[in-house]
């Protein structure tokens, strides 16, 4: 029944209808519009209505039809049989039951209810509130695993950066193994064959001498016989196995000779601790020259070595020469360069590549042509290279006004990846004339950015990792990087124009050691062959020096 109780006196309606209500039917307590009254009367014929004007309404309750006797309203309750009961079932079937007043019980059960009722307002505010924390720690829950997540998802890069790692070692020490055992062979090969063609040459002679009828022919007759018994004796070289051992779930490990990797899975936290390396080589105290090689070239720069006993040099001309070990001139290639090459590489074919800033191309020499393997995009012109061990190359570019420089990874002639700027949006490397060197050190890309005096090394990803920038112990001048080599054993060597010295990092930018006390005066040029020794290019002289510094 709608209701009046705002003191605007809102319009009362019909509770059948939505017309004004004029009547009132208290036996049934509804308010009714005159048409409503004998649907209302007709709807329930068994019971009486007591139809009075609205005004004249009284608030009762109302009892519930018998569903006994028709006409009768039920005005007790029958506690024996819990049900309402009309005056006509006292008599019959609840006859002697005790009874007790409908509006008695309606009273008692109000009571009840209006108790229940202020103790469930009571604990509504306790509901609430309760609602409120787990609210709380739902959303809390929610941010605490998106941050789960998240760092699960770092650890699985960090993961898969870890186990990079360690093949790219494997992978790396594999080559020098390989270079290393197929150079020795070659190496006997070559000593046998030579010795072959010197006894073939001496039997012709001898055979002339046996022919000649002079005297003096036969009288200055040189025996070589001793020499040629002692045959050059091939090596018997053990070939490396590799050891693989696998626990489903608790350890990986990997090991090649000397080499070892160990995967165990303890704490995600503490990757880097669960990854253990054991060096095939460790530092001398003292680094030592073996060789010094007057190389000829003028102003030397670059020094790019070839297996075990030779090194391409480049200087102030086109000329590119290869020298071995003993200053033996083994070849020459005239660049295509107007001035010189800005940088030089060998592959792992052992065929020289160049960079002609000029015609913005990177050439490979093969058998004795040059043929262009890269063409930089217009307005960008190649500088320092490097080839990766899996094929990729490396080029270090800058704008024709100097201003920008980048790194750009090719896979043949296509770009598989730029790396310019940081997640900043900061240029990585400092715009300026100088080039930028770049070598790769176990997926790491590394450069030698004398524009800022800094060796810079990225992630694979090419997200900075750290930068360096030291002066040596006791160095007067401030650190000037010119070319720079990585190793098998992930160590990364600078030479220090000023300081007169080779620095050696980690992998991870600690300082190791100084080269600096065999005589090296203005080194620019600097590689590493596959017994792993230096082979450093010395600009006013031009001479280049062979050193050993790991045992």
């Amino acid at each position: 029944m709608a209701t009046a109780t705002s003191q605007a006196q809102e319009l009362i309606t019909c509770d059948l209808c939505v017309k004004p209500v004029q009547q009132f039917c208290n036996s049934c307590q509804v308010g009714l519009c005159e048409d409503c009254i004998n649907k209302h009367v007709k709807s329930l014929k068994s019971m009486k209505h007591d139809i009075v004007p609205f005004t004249k309404r009284t608030v009762q309750l109302v009892f519930p039809q018998c569903t006994s006797h028709s006409h009768q309203r039920c005005e007790a309750h029958c506690q024996q049989c819990d049900v309402p009961v009309c005056i006509k079932c006292l008599t019959g079937q609840h006859r002697g039951h005790m009874i007790e007043d409908m509006a008695d019980v309606i009273t008692k059960v109000r009571e009840k209810v209006k108790r229940e009722t202020e103790q469930i307002e009571a604990i509504i505010p306790q509901n609430r509130e309760k609602d409120t924390e787990a609210e709380n720690k739902i959303s809390k829950s929610m941010v605490h695993f998106v941050q789960l997540e998240k760092q699960a998802k770092n650890q699985r890069k960090q993961w898969h950066l870890e186990v990079d790692n360690i093949f790219n070692k494997m992978e790396f020490l594999i080559q020098s193994l390989t270079d290393h055992y197929i150079s020795t062979l070659k190496s006997s090969q070559s000593k046998l064959r030579s010795q072959n063609s010197s006894m073939i040459q001496t039997v012709q002679v001898n055979k002339e001498i046996l022919k000649s009828n002079k005297v003096s022919d036969v009288n200055n007759y040189q025996s070589k016989l001793k020499e040629y018994r002692n045959i050059p004796q091939i090596p018997n070289l053990t070939l490396p196995s590799l050891q693989m051992n696998t626990v489903q779930g608790i350890e990986l490990s990997i090991e090649l000779r000397e080499y070892k990797a160990i995967l165990t899975q303890t704490s995600l936290s503490s990757l880097t601790d669960e990854v253990s390396f054991l060096s095939v080589k460790e530092l001398l105290e003292e680094a030592r020259v073996i060789a010094n090689i007057p190389t000829n070239v003028k102003n030397l720069y670059k020094v790019a070595c070839v297996g075990s006993d030779k090194a391409w040099v480049s200087g102030r001309d086109k000329m590119i020469v290869c020298m071995d070990i003993h200053g033996a001139v083994q070849d020459t290639v005239t660049s295509t360069c107007k001035d010189l090459p800005s940088d030089i590489t060998v592959t792992r074919k052992e065929e020289l590549i160049y960079s002609d800033t000029g015609k913005r191309t990177v050439n490979i020499v093969r058998d004795g042509k040059t043929e262009t393997l890269i063409t930089a995009p217009r307005g960008w012109h190649p500088m320092g290279l490097c080839c990766t061990r899996s094929g990729d190359i490396l080029v270090s570019m800058g704008t024709t006004d100097y201003s920008h420089r980048k790194i750009v990874r090719y896979q043949g002639q296509r770009v598989t990846q730029e790396i310019e700027k940081d997640e900043h949006g900061d240029p990585i490397y400092q715009g300026g004339e100088y080039t930028v060197f770049v070598e790769n050190n176990n997926g790491d890309i590394v450069a030698s950015d004398r524009n800022a005096d800094t060796v810079v090394v990225v992630d694979r990803a090419g997200k900075v990792r750290f930068r360096y920038n030291n002066k040596p112990p006791g160095g007067k001048e401030s650190f000037c990087p010119s070319q720079m080599v990585t190793d098998s054993m992930g160590h990364i060597i600078v030479a220090d124009q000023f300081n007169n010295c080779l620095h050696i990092l980690d992998q991870n930018g600690q300082f190791l050691r100084c080269v600096d006390n065999c005589g090296l005066e203005y080194p620019m040029g600097l590689s590493v062959d596959i017994e792993g020794r230096l082979w450093v290019g010395l600009f006013d002289s031009g001479e280049m020096k062979v050193i050993e510094y790991m045992k």
